[in-house]
C-alpha cells in the first residue's frame, strides 16, 4: 500500500480537541462535562442576524465573488473606519474563517522554509497551518510571571536569521487573554522596519479589552502600511463560530491580489455565512456592553476562585476569553485526561486543554492548562469547585510555590 505524506504525517493534532473521545465517554457514563477547552462562547448570537436566515428570499444560493460580496466588504469597511481604521472595501478579502485567513496570508508572503517568529504559548494551529504551508515557526517564549507580556525585542533580535521573514502575533491574545500594549506595538513596528519584515495580526478577539485598557490595532502603525496584514473574524465577535466567516485585511494591494488566487482556487467563502455575517455589523452597543460585562463577571471569578485553591496561579487576563493556568500536577496532559477518565464531583467533572500544545517549544507547559470561561457563571462556579476537589485528589498532586509568580505580577 502506498505510504501516506510526510506533510500528513508532520501535521499536529489538536491538544483543544485530542481529549474529545474521553469527554465523549464520560458523557455516556452519566458525568455532566463543564467544556472550558475550547473558545465556544454560550453567549448567543445577535437574534436580527439569525433573522436574516429566517428571513432569506434565494432560489439559488449562488457563488459570490472570490474576494466575498461586495456589500459585505464595504460594510465590514464601515465597521473598521468607525473604530479608527482607516481602509477601504479593497483593502479586504472574506475567507473561511480566520484559519484560511492565515493560511492564505502565509501562502501569499512566505515561501516553503521561510521562518515566521511567534511568541508562545499562542493559539495551537498556528502550528498547522504553518506545516501545511511549509512554513518554519521560530517560537519566542513569554512567561506566566508577568502575565505573558511582549518578550523583550532583543530575545527578538537573537532569533531573526536569513530564513526569517514575518513576525505574527495574537492580540488580544490566545491562549493568555494578554492585551498588547501601544508601546509593545510600536516596539514590533521598529523592529520589522529595522530587519524588512512582515508583521501578521490575529485581531479576532479585538472587541474583548478589559479594565479601560485599549486595543491597538496593527493597521494604526505608521510607515508599515504595506508591510501589515490583520486577520479577523465574526466567530466570536458575534457569537458565530460555525459560519466559518473571517477576513484578510491590508493596504498591501500584492498581498490581496495574491490571496485572491488562492481564493479564486477554493471559489468563493460560504454565503450563508457572508448573509449572517453582513447583518451582524448592524449589532447594537447594547448587545456588546452586555456581552463585555458578562465576560468581566466570568474572569473576575474564574481569577479569584482559581487563585485561591492551594498551589494554583493564574494572571488577570486584560482581553480575550482565556487564561493560562499554572496547576500544582506532575503532568498537566495526564491530569486533563485523568479528570475526563477517571475523576468526577457529583456527576461532575470539567475539561481543560493542556498548555504544552500551545508551546512551540518541548517541554514548556507541562504544569500550565488554558481555561476558556465561555461559559455561564454558574457553571463557572461548579467547575471550579470539581477542580478544586480534583486537584486534592490527583495521584499526580505536586504543591509548586506560587507566591513569585504572584510578587513578579503585581509589580
Amino acid at each position: 500500500m502506498p505510504k501516506l505524506s510526510e506533510r500528513g504525517r508532520q501535521m499536529p493534532a489538536s491538544p483543544i480537541r485530542r481529549l474529545v473521545p474521553y469527554a465523549e465517554a464520560a458523557k455516556k457514563r452519566g458525568t455532566t462535562v463543564y467544556h472550558l477547552n475550547i473558545g465556544q462562547p454560550d453567549i448567543k448570537t445577535p437574534e436580527h442576524a439569525i433573522d436574516e436566515l429566517r428571513k432569506l428570499d434565494k432560489e439559488v444560493l449562488e457563488y459570490s465573488h472570490s474576494a466575498g460580496y461586495e456589500s459585505y466588504r464595504r460594510g465590514l469597511a464601515g465597521y473598521y473606519q468607525e473604530r479608527g481604521i482607516q481602509i477601504d472595501f479593497n483593502n479586504i478579502m472574506v475567507t473561511t474563517g480566520g484559519s484560511e485567513a492565515i493560511m492564505f496570508t502565509f501562502l501569499s508572503t512566505l515561501n516553503p522554509g521561510d521562518e515566521v517568529i511567534i511568541p508562545e504559548p499562542f493559539y495551537t494551529n498556528y502550528n498547522g497551518f504553518a506545516v501545511t504551508t511549509g512554513v518554519n515557526v521560530v517560537p519566542i517564549t513569554s512567561n506566566i510571571k508577568d502575565g505573558f507580556a511582549l518578550p523583550p525585542i532583543e530575545d527578538f533580535e537573537k532569533k531573526i536569521t536569513s530564513r526569517t521573514k514575518a513576525i505574527m502575533i495574537c492580540n488580544p491574545n490566545n491562549p493568555t487573554g494578554y492585551l498588547y500594549s501601544k508601546e509593545e506595538m510600536e516596539a514590533l513596528r521598529k523592529i520589522i522596519i529595522k530587519h524588512d519584515l512582515f508583521l501578521f495580526a490575529d485581531e479576532v478577539y479585538r472587541e474583548f479589552a478589559y479594565d479601560g485598557h485599549e486595543h491597538h490595532s496593527v493597521m494604526n502603525l505608521e510607515g508599515v502600511e504595506d508591510r501589515v496584514v490583520m486577520v479577523d473574524s465574526v466567530s466570536k465577535r458575534y457569537s458565530e463560530c460555525g459560519i466559518r466567516i473571517g477576513a484578510i485585511v491590508t493596504r498591501n494591494d500584492d498581498i490581496i491580489a495574491t490571496a485572491l488566487k488562492y481564493g479564486q482556487a477554493r471559489l468563493s467563502p460560504p454565503g450563508l455565512g457572508q448573509i449572517v455575517a453582513e447583518a451582524s455589523l448592524h449589532t447594537p452597543k447594547e448587545y456588546f456592553d452586555e456581552v463585555y460585562n458578562e465576560y468581566i463577571d466570568r474572569r473576575n471569578l474564574v481569577v479569584e476562585r482559581l487563585n485561591n485553591i492551594e498551589g494554583v496561579y493564574t494572571p488577570k487576563p486584560t482581553g480575550a476569553f482565556y487564561t493560562v493556568v499554572s496547576m500544582p500536577v506532575d503532568d498537566a496532559e495526564k491530569f486533563c485526561q485523568w479528570l475526563l477518565d477517571e475523576f468526577e464531583y457529583e456527576g461532575q467533572t470539567v475539561m481543560l486543554a493542556p498548555a504544552s500544545g500551545f508551546y512551540a517549544t518541548p517541554g514548556l507547559g507541562k504544569q500550565e492548562a488554558r481555561l476558556a470561561y465561555v461559559l455561564n457563571k454558574e457553571s463557572l462556579e461548579k467547575a471550579i469547585d470539581a477542580l478544586e476537589v480534583a486537584f486534592k485528589q490527583y495521584p499526580g498532586r505536586t504543591l509548586e510555590q506560587k507566591e513569585t509568580y504572584q510578587q513578579e505580577n503585581s509589580k
